[in-house]
Order: C-alpha cells, then structure tokens, then sequence
C-alpha cells in the first residue's frame, strides 16, 4: 500500500480552459510528496499561505507546510472547523483577516488543502482579498477532486440555501494525490463516489458502465482504477466548463440531483446527519424518478441508476436519512425556491432521457413538482410499514 508521502509515478494531466485562465490538474497517487515542486514549477516562487481544516491538519499538513518553510515560501497556515457550517460568514470574515494580518501580498498565493468546503471557502477568501489573489488547490477528498476543486466556483452557504453566496474564481493549479484518499472515513469516500458516477449519467454512458463493474476496485483504493475514475470525471468536468464557465447553459447540467439534494442539506441543517454526497445521491434517485413520471424514461432505468448507488452504500430514499423527523413535500419545494438556478420564479432541474443523456428544464412548475414529491415521500412511507 502507498503511503501518503510515496513518491508519486508520473501524474496524469487534464488542462483546463476556462475562459482566459488555463491550468493543470495533476492525478495520481504520491503527489503530495512533491507539492511544492509542482506548485513552483507551474505557478512561481510565489509567497503561500494555506487553509485547511482540524481534521486534514493532523493528517497531511507537517509536510507541505515544512517544505514551504525549507523553500522561504511559507507565510502562514489558517486551521479552521471542518463540516458544512464553516462555509459561512463569519468563517470567510475570520479568514480573509487573517490572510491579511499573514502580510499575503497580491502576487502571493492561498493553497486550499482539504475537501470542498476548504476549496469553496478558501477560493471565496482568494477571490476577495486584495481583490484576488492565486488559488492551488490540493484536495483531499474524493469529492472535491473529482469536482469541486475544478472549474473555479466558490461560496458560502446561508440560512436561505446552500452556495448563495459566491464567486468564480479558478485556481492555478490543481494538485490531486490519489494516495490521500485511504486515509477518508468509508462514509466520506462514498459521498464522494456520487459525483463520479454522475459524470457517467450526464454525457459518458459508457463510464457508468464501467462503475458499475469496476466501483469494487475503487473502493480498495487500486490505483490503476482509482485514477481513471478520477481522471475521467475531471476531463468531463473539464470540458463543460471550457465551454460554459459561468453556469449560463450547459454547465448546468453538472447539477444532476443537486436542486433536490441541496434542498434535503438544508432542511438536515448541513450537518452530519447528511453528507453532500449523501443527499445529492438521493437527489439524483428523485430526478430520475421524475423524469419516469414524465415519461422521458423507463423504470428499467431509474431501477439500474438506485440500483448501483445503493450498492455503494448510499441512500437512495428520503426515508434512508437516519433520524425520525422527514421532510415534507412542500418544505422542500419553498428551499428549492431560493436555488441560485432558479430564473423567473422557475425551478432549474435537470431531467434525464436516459443513462448517459441529460438536459436542463424550466417547464416543470413547483405545484409539479411539490405534486411528485408528495407521491414519492408518501409511497416511501408506505413502503415502510409493509
């Protein structure tokens, strides 16, 4: 088995075109060993500060902070709270001071070490302090390298929703050490699993396929199968967002369940009661669903997509979330309102037509979808007490 300070074989590269901005992102296991080189051969002497959080700082901070120090690049480190509940005012507030008060310099650069709550609050802070600074990131989840980290949204979230609050802003560099993930709890890696699969229900069926017969091996870590479900899901995110950067079209798309999922995060309060993955693995399940009740799919269909997430180990119902209070249909309809993709007073869903072929809609109103998500909740329930 690698270690997390192995030395790393030669990375795969996916480059990222967006808009004006090109960069790397570098794959495969050992990475982290070599973070520094990489970081100042593609990005400069530059002065780093960097963010992580309790958790990532025990495991892999001693490292990359000490060869930034060996280097004369360190400036400072800022340890934050891990969870969802960072992402918050306060929290960016505490951070872009303290960025300030490490005497980081506009030519300097923030490296976020951690899962996607550091990338979106840390590119959030990157963004704003002395009106930008450079963004690394090296994320250290499963999530967060095989979307998160790519493609330049930031946020914090809000009492009225998940993300509402944010900018665009691409890193420099994106440093993905495979090795990183043996050392996520079971629960997070499979959290992280749902968006690798859901680039394969987006536009790569064949991808999917490939999950449902090789998602073992990537689950003990081999790291020939780790790497291409990385790389894969990186190259497709990649190229959605050379073609859509600020989320006017098609890149939409890569909210596949989220406009349900984000709806249950905060109706749960974005607590541990349910990961992101979590909930977006459920939503997922529901927007297949709905597009079954339009008729744009068969239940063959929406059967072999819950199928394979529930063989992961996610949830695949409402009802699967621990606890004994649910939502209600129309709780969650009045969160899915505040959506930052909702245009006119109209929901943003995306629908699907089968494995491997989605679509953004609008025409699906909120009384519609109120209406499917009492049926659904309802047959859940039903089910239940059989």
């Amino acid at each position: 088995m690698n270690s997390p300070t192995a030395i790393a074989a030669r990375p795969a590269v996916v480059n990222v075109h967006a808009g004006v901005h090109t960069y790397d992102v570098l794959i495969g296991p050992g990475l982290m060993a070599q973070a520094a080189d990489h970081i100042e051969a593609r990005v400069g002497s530059a002065k780093c500060a960097i963010v992580t959080d309790t958790n990532v700082a025990q495991r892999h901070l001693a490292p990359l902070e000490a060869e930034l120090k060996t280097r004369n690049r360190h400036v400072g480190t800022k340890i934050v709270a891990p969870g969802e509940a960072t992402k918050s005012f306060p929290a960016l507030a505490e951070l872009c001071e303290s960025l300030l008060h490490m005497g980081l310099e506009r030519g300097g650069l923030v490296i976020a070490l951690g899962g996607g709550v550091i990338g979106d609050l840390t590119g959030l802070a990157a963004s704003l302090v002395r009106r930008g600074v450079r963004l690394v990131q090296i994320p250290t989840t499963l999530l967060s390298q095989v979307d998160s980290s790519i493609g330049g949204k930031t946020g914090i979230n809000t009492p009225q929703g998940k993300n509402l609050v944010g900018t665009f802003h691409q890193p420099s560099l994106v440093i993905a050490d495979t090795v990183l993930l043996k050392t996520l709890p079971a629960r997070e890696f499979r959290s992280g699993y749902v968006e690798a699969a859901k680039f394969g229900l987006l536009g790569d069926a064949e991808f999917f396929a490939w999950l449902e017969n090789n998602w073992r091996s990537v689950f003990v870590f081999d790291d020939k199968a780790l790497v291409r479900a990385v790389e894969v899901s990186v190259r497709g995110k990649a190229g959605v967002v050379a073609r859509d950067e600020t989320e006017t079209g098609e890149r939409m798309l890569l909210n596949l369940g989220h406009t349900f999922g984000h709806a249950l995060e905060a109706w749960a309060g974005y607590s541990q009661r349910l990961l992101h993955g979590e909930a977006v693995a459920i939503g997922i399940c529901q927007a297949y669903q709905l597009s079954r009740d339009l008729g744009l799919i068969d239940d063959a269909v929406v059967q072999r997509v819950t199928a394979h997430l529930a063989a992961v180990g996610l949830p695949t119902r409402v009802a699967d979330i621990p606890g004994d209070s649910k939502p209600d249909a129309a709780t969650l309809v009045k969160i899915m309102g505040q959506d930052k993709k909702v245009r006119d007073g109209r929901l943003t869903l995306i629908l699907a037509r089968e494995i491997g072929t989605a679509f953004v809609s609008r025409d699906v109103t909120a009384e519609a979808v109120q209406a499917f998500l009492t049926r659904s909740l309802a047959d859940e329930a039903g089910r239940a007490h059989i």
